[in-house]
Formats: C-alpha cells, structure tokens, sequence
C-alpha cells in the first residue's frame, strides 16, 4: 500500500485543514458513485480514507511517521476489517455526504439508531427505441417488508426486548490500549448486540428476531428519454425495511441500453448503414431508410456520391438526458457490388470499362466530378 501522505497528495508538515481539504478531493474523485462502481476505485476510496483517519489523529500519527504502518497494528490501528462501509461512514461523519452517497449504499448508523434497509441493485434491459421515446416499465422485486407478526419488532408476542448487559444499552464499546505514547481509547459498534443497545431474549417465530420477511413487489420505473448504460435511477425509500423497525433502503436501477443489429449509437447521435447500387451511387436517387422507432424517412442521394459517405437527417436520433437538443440519423452509404452478373449487365460493365479511367490513389473532389459525368455519358 502507498504511503498515507501520498495518497492524500499532501507534504508530511501537513496541517489538520489541509489534510482533510485534501481527503475529501481525493475521496470524491476515487468514489465509486462517481467511477461507474468500479472495483478498483472502491479500494482506492478505502485506502485513502484510511490514510485519512490516521493522519487526522495526532497520536496515531505520531506512531505512523515513527514506525509506518507497522506501529498501527492492534486496537488503535486503522486495520483489522477496514471496509467499504467503515469509509462510508467516515465520509458521511466528516462532510454530511454528497451527492446521495449514504442513501445509495447503505450504511451502517451510530450508536443505537435503527438500522437502515440496504439498498437494492436491479438491472433494466432497454432498447434504442425506449431511449429515443422514454419509457415506464414495471419490475418485479422481492424485498423485505416488516414482519406481520411482531410488527418488526422481532420480538415474540407478549416478551420485551432487554438492554444489552455488554454495553449497557449505548450500542457502543469503549476499548483503551496503553502504549508508549501513553492511554488511547477507541470506540466501536457493541459486539453483543451489534450497536442496536438491546438484545431479545424470545424471538419471533415467523421471522426469527429479524423483523422482517420477504415478499414479492411490483414497482414501476419511468425512464427518461436520452438515457444511456451509464445511468441509473434511484427510488428513494422503496427497498427493503432496516432490522427491527429501521428505516427503508433504496432501489437503484441499473440502465442497460442492448445493442441494435442495425443502428450504432454515437452519443447522441445514431449511425446507420445502407447498401446502394454501383447506379444509384452514379446517377444519384432518393432513397428510403430506416429509422430507430421503426418508421422510415426520405433521403435524396447525390450524383457520383462515394462509399462510406454520410448523409445527415436531422433530429432523426436520440434526445439530450434532461436537455433540448436531439442528435441526427447519419446514414452512411455502402456501394454494393454484386457477385454475379447475367448477360446484359455484363455488357453494360464491359462498355463502361471501356471508357472509364483507371482509379486513383486519391479522388479528390474535381476529378471525382469529372469521373462520374463520364459514367454518366457511358450509361446514357
């Protein structure tokens, strides 16, 4: 693991505001709300709050710039199950969250509030013509819902929940390690009761003590017009209840834009390919295309255009995300040669061959003009 200053991006004379000036930059930059989930900047989002929660501790640094991380080892370290949510929480601790962050993941919460409900992931297969028109659809989920039985408590009918005996009810642990730089003290979730301050003696039959018991829903999604696969939505407080009478958790609605056999999409943008003949190429014509909603639209091919050239259709393509321009239809050309000619069409190529030239390296604009009125001539 790199060193704590580096992965902050700070000198080690560092002071206190500047550290954490610095960590937030570098957390918000590596979070993976921000990255697409990606795995590797969920570490790096560990690694540097990590970083963070020993150079902020005078004590803790103090050891760190003495002995590295190996004088962090033991209760006072930052090591020993640093997790996602554990980053998570020091984030949401220090600058009150952004941009959603604690109500897309989940979290845990501090001392003995109720837990929240974990947010649920779903994934929304869409096709082109749902991004060009938006859409709504229905999802089926199973998720967690209070338990009839005990009303989400989790407790048996007729019994109490009791204050846990290990932490008195504060849902917390005090933990002191002496050391040469003399008593630190740590606090961490109660193991006994797993920071909740009371333990049930009788639990609930139907859900076991959890509180909760799954059931099967159907909720609806409207998707906007221009999404793409980076996307997702978030429905706030529709996941699963938190344990024992916590609040909701979210559903996050992955976008999954499926690819088209026909039309490629560039931003904004749609591209699509459209065989012509070696004539129509030639002589120019009006040709008929597809488009993404499964209409067609009209283009006017001009005389002696080139294969792989595009012709643009105007807001033939796909709306701005939550904006008011539309992209284009480009309809690229690709002039077909057929693999077999009958009698008369070779006739025909046997005379243009005649009076055609030779192609050149390069057909520039002029000579392209002159090439094809001479085909012209040829055919008429």
């Amino acid at each position: 693991m790199a060193d704590y200053y580096e992965l902050l991006r700070v000198p080690r004379g560092a002071g206190q505001e500047e550290i954490k000036k610095a960590y937030r930059k570098v957390a918000l930059e590596h979070h993976p709300d921000r990255n697409e989930g990606s795995r590797e900047s969920e570490e790096r989002f560990k690694e540097v709050t990590e970083a963070y929660e020993v150079l902020r501790d005078p004590a803790r640094r103090a050891r760190y710039d003495r002995y590295g991380r190996e004088g962090l080892r033991g209760p006072g370290g930052p090591g020993g199950g640093f997790d996602f949510s554990d980053a998570l929480e020091v984030f949401m601790r220090d600058f009150g969250g952004f941009g959603g962050f604690e109500s897309l993941f989940g979290g845990r919460r501090a001392g003995n509030r109720p837990m929240r409900g974990k947010s649920l992931r779903l994934k929304l297969p869409l096709t082109l013509r749902d991004v060009r028109a938006g859409v709504s659809k229905k999802l089926r989920v199973a998720v967690l819902e209070a338990c009839d039985s005990c009303g989400g408590t989790g407790v048996k009918d007729g019994a109490r929940p009791l204050p846990c005996a290990t932490c008195q009810g504060a849902g917390e642990e005090r933990r002191v390690e002496r050391s040469v730089f003399g008593q630190f003290v740590s606090v961490a979730p109660c193991r006994s009761c797993r920071g909740e301050g009371t333990v049930i003696s009788e639990h609930c039959q139907a859900c076991h003590g959890e509180g909760r018991t799954r059931v099967d829903r159907r909720i609806q999604v409207n998707v906007p017009a221009g999404v793409s696969s980076e996307n997702y939505i978030t429905l706030r407080g529709e996941g699963n209840v938190g344990p024992r009478g916590g609040p909701r958790g979210d559903i996050i609605v992955l976008i999954d834009v499926a690819g088209h056999d026909r039309f490629t999409r560039d931003g904004i943008d749609l591209i699509v390919e459209v065989p012509i003949t070696f004539s129509q190429a030639a002589l120019g014509t009006d040709l008929t295309v597809p488009t993404v909603e499964g209409g067609t639209t009209g283009i006017e091919v001009p005389a002696g255009v080139q294969s792989g050239e595009v012709i643009r259709v105007r807001g033939e393509g796909l709306p701005e995300l939550n904006g008011r321009h539309h992209g284009d239809l480009l309809v690229r050309l690709a002039v077909w040669v057929p693999e077999r000619l009958d009698g008369e069409q070779a006739r025909v190529m046997r005379k243009l061959r005649k009076v055609e030239d030779p192609a050149p390296e390069k057909i520039d604009r002029e000579r392209r003009r002159t090439f094809w009125s001479r085909v012209r001539e040829a055919l008429g």
